[in-house]
């Protein structure tokens, strides 16, 4: 394999060494925050739902922060491939004109054009998401607490002076100025334990569909806050990265295993969670890096990214660095190039558009090994 490459944590290496790598053996499917770095996954997930997945009859969790929350909702269309064509290419094609002297646009511009870019996107199709037969959607927000309760001028950017000084001293810590929230659909249960850090649970329904995917992508300071959703605690909801960057989630505990089994009491759980209809299985995911950070805030904390007991389970596909170097500038698209091409969408589309173009070959790789699997191309997690 020349573009992809397979990563798995010590459980999925066991079970793929006696059994293959199965459609039906996948019980999760996330999908990171990260902009436009999600526009090189573009083929595998019209791949991975379009054909693969639609070979099985399984419940399928899909668990989605920002632009992983955009696509996992995409994946319950029907047609998901047809749904996915049209996100790249709403997704590449976005602009936002800039003033002269203007080096961004403001956020009230920001967020009224991707509410409507949202709003057409699912117009009259809401249902499908969610009512899809097997996958449970669960889209994750992150909640403002105390002095980040409101989007205000001056308190906004001291709350997250505070978020950030927290965090570096520990994770949970910054449980008391933000809290993850998920939305989910069918009731379902998260395939995840909870322990990690402070989380609610929310049913997504017709009334809160919108603004919690909205929400989910409201990247600070760059789209405003979605207040109030309904059906969920008030206050101000920001983009599920800001807790979950890449959804470095506990999918491997042993409570949510053996509670599939019956085998456990469910008053384990942390209160205000259930443990019916988890999952146990595989965790299939398609990411644009090696690494699963686990919050926003822990970028450059570079001792967080790596592997836990949480990934056990965990099969991660993803590009290889030296031929991500082969795509347009370098590199994967990113945030920073709605600054570098500025006014020009035409290069920006041309950069893009090449990219994830190129990315086809991360399918044409990954379905040459399920049909040969070679367990020598498996590297750990």
């Amino acid at each position: 394999m020349q573009a992809l490459r397979i990563y798995v944590g010590p459980r999925a290496r066991a079970h793929i060494e006696q059994h293959g790598l199965q459609a039906q053996d996948i019980g999760v499917v996330p999908g990171a925050a990260g902009g436009p770095k999600g526009l090189i996954l573009g083929p595998l997930d019209r791949f991975i739902f379009g054909s693969w997945l639609a070979q099985t009859t399984q419940p399928v969790h899909l668990v989605g922060a920002s632009i992983g929350a955009w696509r996992m909702a995409t994946a319950c269309l029907n047609d998901p491939v047809a749904a996915f064509e049209r996100l790249e290419h709403d997704y590449i094609h976005q602009h936002y004109a800039l003033e002269a002297g203007q080096k961004r646009p403001s956020a009230d511009v920001v967020s009224e054009q991707f509410g409507q870019s949202l709003r057409g996107f699912y117009a009259g199709r809401v249902a499908e998401v969610l009512c899809h037969p097997r996958f449970r959607l669960h889209i994750i927000t992150a909640r403002g607490r105390h002095i980040l309760g409101r989007e205000h001028g001056l308190a906004t950017p001291l709350g997250y002076l505070g978020a950030f000084l927290s965090n570096s001293l520990h994770r949970k810590a910054m449980g008391a100025w933000l809290e993850r929230v998920v939305f989910s659909s069918h009731n379902a249960a998260l395939p995840f334990a909870t322990g990690d850090y402070r989380t609610r649970q929310v049913h997504l329904d017709d009334s809160n569909f919108m603004p919690a995917l909205q929400a989910s992508c409201a990247i600070p300071f760059v789209l405003r806050s979605v207040h109030n959703i309904p059906g969920a605690p008030p206050g101000a909801y920001w983009d599920g990265g800001i807790t979950d960057y890449h959804l470095h989630l506990n999918y491997a505990s042993d409570l949510i295993a053996a509670s599939a089994r019956g085998s456990v009491d469910k008053s384990l759980f942390d209160a205000g969670f259930e443990a019916r209809n988890a999952s146990a299985g595989l965790v299939l995911y398609p990411h644009f890096q090696k690494a699963v950070v686990p919050g926003w805030l822990d970028k450059t904390l570079k001792w967080r990214h790596k592997a836990t007991h949480f990934l056990d389970n965990m099969v991660l596909l993803a590009p290889d660095p030296d031929w991500v170097r082969t795509l347009p500038n370098g590199k994967l698209p990113d945030r920073s190039d709605f600054t570098h091409y500025g006014n020009d969408l035409q290069a920006r589309v041309k950069a893009w558009s090449a990219a994830a173009s190129a990315s086809q070959q991360l399918v044409d790789e990954l379905q040459a090994w399920l049909l040969r699997p070679d367990m020598s191309q498996l590297a750990s997690l």
